[in-house]
Protein backbone atom coordinates (compact mmCIF):
# COMPACT_ATOMS: atom_id res chain seq x y z
CA UNK A 1 0.00 0.00 0.00
CA UNK A 2 1.10 3.58 -0.91
CA UNK A 3 -0.07 6.91 0.89
CA UNK A 4 0.24 9.96 -0.81
CA UNK A 5 1.81 12.43 1.61
CA UNK A 6 1.25 16.35 1.58
CA UNK A 7 4.40 17.20 3.21
CA UNK A 8 4.33 21.08 2.93
CA UNK A 9 0.85 21.79 4.50
CA UNK A 10 0.59 22.20 8.34
CA UNK A 11 1.92 24.16 10.97
CA UNK A 12 4.56 22.26 11.34
CA UNK A 13 5.62 21.34 7.78
CA UNK A 14 7.51 19.71 6.52
CA UNK A 15 9.86 18.35 9.70
CA UNK A 16 6.63 16.87 11.75
CA UNK A 17 4.98 16.06 8.58
CA UNK A 18 8.26 14.03 7.56
CA UNK A 19 9.05 12.39 10.91
CA UNK A 20 5.59 10.96 11.05
CA UNK A 21 5.72 9.59 7.85
CA UNK A 22 8.81 7.97 8.34
CA UNK A 23 7.35 6.58 11.44
CA UNK A 24 4.38 4.99 9.40
CA UNK A 25 6.71 3.40 6.86
CA UNK A 26 8.82 1.54 9.56
CA UNK A 27 6.13 0.39 11.99
CA UNK A 28 3.02 -0.35 9.10
CA UNK A 29 5.00 -1.40 6.28
CA UNK A 30 3.46 0.90 3.90
CA UNK A 31 5.09 3.02 0.94
CA UNK A 32 4.71 6.48 1.31
CA UNK A 33 4.91 9.13 -1.58
CA UNK A 34 5.80 13.06 -0.41
CA UNK A 35 4.36 15.72 -2.75
CA UNK A 36 6.16 19.07 -1.54
CA UNK A 37 9.59 21.32 -2.07
CA UNK A 38 12.24 18.20 -2.39
CA UNK A 39 15.41 19.90 -1.24
CA UNK A 40 13.21 20.46 2.11
CA UNK A 41 11.84 17.48 2.18
CA UNK A 42 15.55 15.61 1.86
CA UNK A 43 16.72 17.86 4.38
CA UNK A 44 14.43 16.15 6.61
CA UNK A 45 15.03 12.57 5.52
CA UNK A 46 18.71 13.15 6.30
CA UNK A 47 20.18 9.47 5.61
CA UNK A 48 16.94 8.21 4.46
CA UNK A 49 16.38 9.97 1.47
CA UNK A 50 16.92 6.93 -0.85
CA UNK A 51 14.01 5.32 0.50
CA UNK A 52 11.34 7.27 -0.53
CA UNK A 53 9.80 8.65 -3.61
CA UNK A 54 9.45 12.20 -3.94
CA UNK A 55 7.29 14.21 -6.13
CA UNK A 56 8.78 18.01 -6.40
CA UNK A 57 5.74 21.16 -6.14
CA UNK A 58 6.64 24.59 -5.34
CA UNK A 59 3.26 26.07 -3.82
CA UNK A 60 1.65 26.19 -1.09
CA UNK A 61 -1.57 26.39 -0.14
CA UNK A 62 -2.19 28.60 3.41
CA UNK A 63 -5.09 29.11 5.70
CA UNK A 64 -5.12 32.45 4.00
CA UNK A 65 -5.78 31.25 0.52
CA UNK A 66 -9.80 30.78 -0.39
CA UNK A 67 -10.32 27.21 0.32
CA UNK A 68 -13.62 27.45 -2.78
CA UNK A 69 -10.85 28.12 -5.15
CA UNK A 70 -7.40 27.39 -3.76
CA UNK A 71 -6.49 24.23 -5.41
CA UNK A 72 -7.76 25.23 -8.90
CA UNK A 73 -5.44 28.60 -8.25
CA UNK A 74 -2.85 27.09 -6.99
CA UNK A 75 -2.63 23.51 -9.34
CA UNK A 76 1.45 23.22 -8.22
CA UNK A 77 0.57 23.12 -4.50
CA UNK A 78 1.47 19.93 -2.55
CA UNK A 79 -2.08 19.76 -1.84
CA UNK A 80 -3.56 20.17 -5.09
CA UNK A 81 -0.83 17.82 -6.34
CA UNK A 82 -0.95 14.87 -3.62
CA UNK A 83 -5.31 15.12 -4.76
CA UNK A 84 -4.47 14.61 -8.28
CA UNK A 85 -1.95 11.71 -8.07
CA UNK A 86 -4.50 9.80 -5.90
CA UNK A 87 -7.15 10.33 -8.68
CA UNK A 88 -4.63 9.37 -11.03
CA UNK A 89 -3.94 5.80 -9.25
CA UNK A 90 -0.66 6.66 -7.89
CA UNK A 91 -1.48 5.94 -4.44
CA UNK A 92 -3.83 4.31 -2.13
CA UNK A 93 -4.38 7.30 0.35
CA UNK A 94 -4.03 10.73 0.76
CA UNK A 95 -2.97 12.70 4.20
CA UNK A 96 -2.85 16.59 4.23
CA UNK A 97 -2.88 18.79 7.59
CA UNK A 98 -3.90 21.85 5.28
CA UNK A 99 -6.63 23.35 5.00
CA UNK A 100 -9.64 21.97 5.88
CA UNK A 101 -11.79 23.84 3.50
CA UNK A 102 -9.42 23.24 0.66
CA UNK A 103 -8.68 20.04 1.10
CA UNK A 104 -12.73 18.90 0.89
CA UNK A 105 -13.21 21.32 -2.20
CA UNK A 106 -10.00 19.89 -4.15
CA UNK A 107 -10.93 16.49 -3.46
CA UNK A 108 -14.20 16.89 -4.10
CA UNK A 109 -13.21 18.41 -7.58
CA UNK A 110 -10.40 16.26 -8.36
CA UNK A 111 -10.74 13.00 -7.04
CA UNK A 112 -14.86 13.55 -6.66
CA UNK A 113 -17.52 11.89 -5.13
CA UNK A 114 -19.09 8.82 -5.13
CA UNK A 115 -21.66 8.91 -7.62
CA UNK A 116 -24.83 8.91 -6.14
CA UNK A 117 -23.68 10.76 -2.82
CA UNK A 118 -24.85 14.79 -2.58
CA UNK A 119 -22.02 15.65 -0.19
CA UNK A 120 -19.16 14.17 1.24
CA UNK A 121 -18.64 14.86 5.36
CA UNK A 122 -16.47 15.44 7.72
CA UNK A 123 -15.96 12.66 10.01
CA UNK A 124 -14.15 12.88 13.19
CA UNK A 125 -14.00 9.87 16.07
CA UNK A 126 -14.96 11.74 19.56
CA UNK A 127 -14.06 10.06 22.77
CA UNK A 128 -16.54 8.28 23.97
CA UNK A 129 -16.30 4.84 25.63
CA UNK A 130 -13.77 2.30 24.20
CA UNK A 131 -13.95 2.71 20.78
CA UNK A 132 -15.32 6.49 20.50
CA UNK A 133 -18.18 7.38 18.51
CA UNK A 134 -18.47 9.19 14.89
CA UNK A 135 -20.02 12.65 14.36
CA UNK A 136 -20.55 13.03 10.85
CA UNK A 137 -20.86 16.11 9.68
CA UNK A 138 -18.58 18.70 11.55
CA UNK A 139 -18.47 21.38 9.33
CA UNK A 140 -17.73 20.32 5.64
CA UNK A 141 -22.08 21.22 4.88
CA UNK A 142 -23.13 24.12 7.25
CA UNK A 143 -27.02 24.08 5.56
CA UNK A 144 -28.22 20.33 4.71
CA UNK A 145 -31.38 18.32 3.09
CA UNK A 146 -33.01 15.24 4.92
CA UNK A 147 -31.31 13.56 2.16
CA UNK A 148 -27.62 14.48 2.97
CA UNK A 149 -28.57 13.65 6.84
CA UNK A 150 -29.43 9.99 5.63
CA UNK A 151 -26.79 9.78 3.69
CA UNK A 152 -24.16 10.77 6.37
CA UNK A 153 -26.33 8.29 8.55
CA UNK A 154 -25.46 5.75 6.18
CA UNK A 155 -22.04 6.52 5.48
CA UNK A 156 -21.75 6.85 9.21
CA UNK A 157 -22.54 3.54 9.82
CA UNK A 158 -20.87 1.59 6.95
CA UNK A 159 -17.29 3.36 8.80
CA UNK A 160 -18.49 2.76 12.54
CA UNK A 161 -19.05 -1.03 11.40
CA UNK A 162 -15.54 -1.61 9.60
CA UNK A 163 -13.10 0.83 11.33
CA UNK A 164 -14.67 1.28 15.16
CA UNK A 165 -15.22 -2.29 15.06
CA UNK A 166 -19.17 -1.72 16.05
CA UNK A 167 -21.74 -4.74 15.66
CA UNK A 168 -24.45 -2.68 14.11
CA UNK A 169 -23.77 0.82 14.36
CA UNK A 170 -26.20 2.09 17.05
CA UNK A 171 -27.10 5.51 14.62
CA UNK A 172 -28.71 8.59 16.45
CA UNK A 173 -30.17 11.92 15.00
CA UNK A 174 -28.34 15.02 17.38
CA UNK A 175 -31.43 17.40 18.58
CA UNK A 176 -32.77 19.64 21.19
CA UNK A 177 -34.87 16.71 23.13
CA UNK A 178 -35.24 12.40 22.40
CA UNK A 179 -39.17 12.55 21.44
CA UNK A 180 -39.77 11.97 18.21
CA UNK A 181 -41.56 15.65 17.51
CA UNK A 182 -38.56 17.53 18.42
CA UNK A 183 -36.42 19.78 16.22
CA UNK A 184 -37.32 21.84 13.89
CA UNK A 185 -38.26 20.74 9.50
CA UNK A 186 -34.95 19.56 8.44
CA UNK A 187 -34.89 17.46 11.47
CA UNK A 188 -37.96 16.36 11.20
CA UNK A 189 -37.86 15.18 7.77
CA UNK A 190 -34.59 13.53 8.54
CA UNK A 191 -36.08 11.26 11.23
CA UNK A 192 -38.40 10.10 9.16
CA UNK A 193 -36.11 8.65 6.43
CA UNK A 194 -33.66 7.42 9.15
CA UNK A 195 -37.28 5.70 10.56
CA UNK A 196 -38.11 4.56 7.06
CA UNK A 197 -33.89 2.90 6.98
CA UNK A 198 -34.48 1.23 10.35
CA UNK A 199 -37.52 -0.54 9.43
CA UNK A 200 -35.98 -1.84 6.11
CA UNK A 201 -33.37 -3.32 8.37
CA UNK A 202 -30.47 -1.02 6.10
CA UNK A 203 -29.69 1.23 9.36
CA UNK A 204 -30.06 0.51 13.07
CA UNK A 205 -31.42 3.91 13.96
CA UNK A 206 -32.10 4.55 17.71
CA UNK A 207 -34.05 7.87 16.91
CA UNK A 208 -33.16 11.45 18.04
CA UNK A 209 -29.96 12.34 20.98
CA UNK A 210 -28.90 15.03 23.06
CA UNK A 211 -25.65 16.55 22.92
CA UNK A 212 -25.09 14.51 27.07
CA UNK A 213 -26.02 11.33 24.85
CA UNK A 214 -22.87 11.57 22.58
CA UNK A 215 -20.41 10.77 25.83
CA UNK A 216 -22.49 8.30 27.69
CA UNK A 217 -21.92 5.70 25.17
CA UNK A 218 -25.44 5.81 23.94
CA UNK A 219 -24.66 6.13 20.35
CA UNK A 220 -22.03 5.04 18.19
CA UNK A 221 -22.90 7.88 15.03
CA UNK A 222 -23.91 10.88 15.51
CA UNK A 223 -25.58 12.54 12.57
CA UNK A 224 -26.07 16.26 12.28
CA UNK A 225 -25.52 18.85 9.87
CA UNK A 226 -21.99 20.60 9.84
CA UNK A 227 -22.50 23.62 11.39
CA UNK A 228 -23.98 22.43 14.39
CA UNK A 229 -21.45 19.80 14.48
CA UNK A 230 -19.02 21.86 14.08
CA UNK A 231 -20.40 23.86 17.50
CA UNK A 232 -20.36 20.01 18.93
CA UNK A 233 -16.81 19.55 18.14
CA UNK A 234 -14.98 22.86 18.79
CA UNK A 235 -17.17 23.11 22.04
CA UNK A 236 -16.03 19.34 23.33
CA UNK A 237 -12.28 20.33 22.34
CA UNK A 238 -12.66 23.24 24.75
CA UNK A 239 -14.20 21.18 27.73
CA UNK A 240 -11.64 18.81 27.21
CA UNK A 241 -8.87 21.34 27.05
CA UNK A 242 -10.62 23.35 30.35
CA UNK A 243 -10.90 19.78 32.08
CA UNK A 244 -7.27 19.08 31.68
CA UNK A 245 -5.76 22.16 32.48
CA UNK A 246 -8.34 22.51 35.88
CA UNK A 247 -7.67 19.13 36.81
CA UNK A 248 -3.63 19.25 36.79
CA UNK A 249 -4.07 22.84 38.39
CA UNK A 250 -5.91 20.92 41.29
CA UNK A 251 -3.09 18.11 41.21
CA UNK A 252 -0.21 20.82 41.99
CA UNK A 253 -2.15 22.98 44.76
CA UNK A 254 -0.78 21.34 47.61
CA UNK A 255 1.84 18.49 48.70
CA UNK A 256 -1.36 15.97 49.58
CA UNK A 257 -2.81 16.72 46.44
CA UNK A 258 0.68 16.19 44.45
CA UNK A 259 1.28 13.06 46.55
CA UNK A 260 -2.17 11.69 45.50
CA UNK A 261 -1.15 12.50 41.76
CA UNK A 262 1.86 10.49 41.79
CA UNK A 263 -0.48 7.67 43.09
CA UNK A 264 -3.08 7.96 40.18
CA UNK A 265 -0.08 9.05 37.37
CA UNK A 266 -1.06 5.91 35.65
CA UNK A 267 -4.16 6.38 35.00
CA UNK A 268 -4.08 9.68 34.84
CA UNK A 269 -1.67 9.14 31.61
CA UNK A 270 -4.59 6.90 30.30
CA UNK A 271 -7.07 9.02 30.94
CA UNK A 272 -5.07 12.02 29.03
CA UNK A 273 -4.08 9.77 26.29
CA UNK A 274 -7.97 8.07 25.40
CA UNK A 275 -8.68 12.29 25.32
CA UNK A 276 -5.61 12.96 23.16
CA UNK A 277 -6.83 14.51 19.82
CA UNK A 278 -3.22 13.27 18.84
CA UNK A 279 -4.10 9.52 19.30
CA UNK A 280 -6.82 9.62 16.43
CA UNK A 281 -4.97 11.88 14.06
CA UNK A 282 -7.45 12.81 11.86
CA UNK A 283 -10.60 12.66 10.19
CA UNK A 284 -12.09 10.74 7.47
CA UNK A 285 -13.75 12.61 4.09
CA UNK A 286 -16.84 10.24 3.73
CA UNK A 287 -18.54 10.38 0.34
CA UNK A 288 -15.11 10.80 -1.38
CA UNK A 289 -14.68 8.39 -3.95
CA UNK A 290 -10.53 7.35 -2.70
CA UNK A 291 -9.72 7.69 0.63
CA UNK A 292 -8.62 11.27 2.22
CA UNK A 293 -7.82 12.04 5.84
CA UNK A 294 -7.33 15.45 7.12
CA UNK A 295 -4.60 15.46 9.55
CA UNK A 296 -4.50 18.46 12.43
CA UNK A 297 -3.25 21.28 11.13
CA UNK A 298 -0.84 21.73 14.38
CA UNK A 299 0.22 18.21 13.77
CA UNK A 300 3.17 16.92 15.47
CA UNK A 301 4.94 13.38 14.45
CA UNK A 302 3.14 11.23 16.79
CA UNK A 303 -0.15 13.45 15.23
CA UNK A 304 0.77 12.79 11.72
CA UNK A 305 1.35 9.17 12.45
CA UNK A 306 -2.01 8.29 13.61
CA UNK A 307 -3.44 10.45 10.99
CA UNK A 308 -1.47 7.56 7.96
CA UNK A 309 -2.55 4.75 10.08
CA UNK A 310 -6.19 6.19 9.90
CA UNK A 311 -5.66 5.95 6.45
CA UNK A 312 -4.14 2.76 5.77
CA UNK A 313 -6.87 1.10 7.62
CA UNK A 314 -9.49 3.50 5.58
CA UNK A 315 -8.12 2.51 2.33
CA UNK A 316 -8.22 -1.28 3.72
CA UNK A 317 -11.92 -1.45 4.75
CA UNK A 318 -14.29 -1.18 2.04
CA UNK A 319 -16.11 0.83 3.25
CA UNK A 320 -16.20 3.09 -0.04
CA UNK A 321 -16.95 -0.54 -1.90
CA UNK A 322 -19.97 -0.92 0.60
CA UNK A 323 -21.38 2.42 -0.34
CA UNK A 324 -21.39 2.13 -3.92
CA UNK A 325 -22.96 -1.01 -3.31
CA UNK A 326 -26.21 0.62 -1.32
CA UNK A 327 -26.49 4.07 -2.94
CA UNK A 328 -29.49 3.40 -4.22
CA UNK A 329 -31.05 2.90 -0.62
CA UNK A 330 -29.88 6.16 0.30
CA UNK A 331 -31.45 8.30 -2.26
CA UNK A 332 -34.71 9.72 -1.60
CA UNK A 333 -36.26 8.90 -5.40
CA UNK A 334 -39.17 11.26 -4.74
CA UNK A 335 -36.97 14.02 -5.25
CA UNK A 336 -35.46 15.54 -8.33
CA UNK A 337 -32.03 17.14 -7.90
CA UNK A 338 -29.29 17.44 -9.93
CA UNK A 339 -26.87 18.20 -7.23
CA UNK A 340 -24.93 15.18 -7.91
CA UNK A 341 -21.48 14.87 -9.66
Amino acid sequence: MKIIIDAMSGDNAPQEIVAGAVRAKDELGIEILFVGREAEVLACLGARQREFEIVHTEEIITMDDDPSTATRRKKDSSMAVALKLLSEGRGDAVVSAGSTGALLTGATLTVGRIRGIRRAALAPVLPAGERGVMLIDCGANVECTPEYLLQFAYMGSYYASKILGCDRPRVGLLNVGTEDSKGGELQHRAFALLKNAREQGRINFIGNVEGTSVFNGDCDVVVTDGFTGNVLLKTTEGVIRYMMKTLKGVFYKSMPNKLAAAVLKKDLAAMKKSMDPNEVGGTALIGISKPVVKAHGSSNAASFFSAIRQAKVFAESGIIEDIKANIDCMKIKTETTNENA
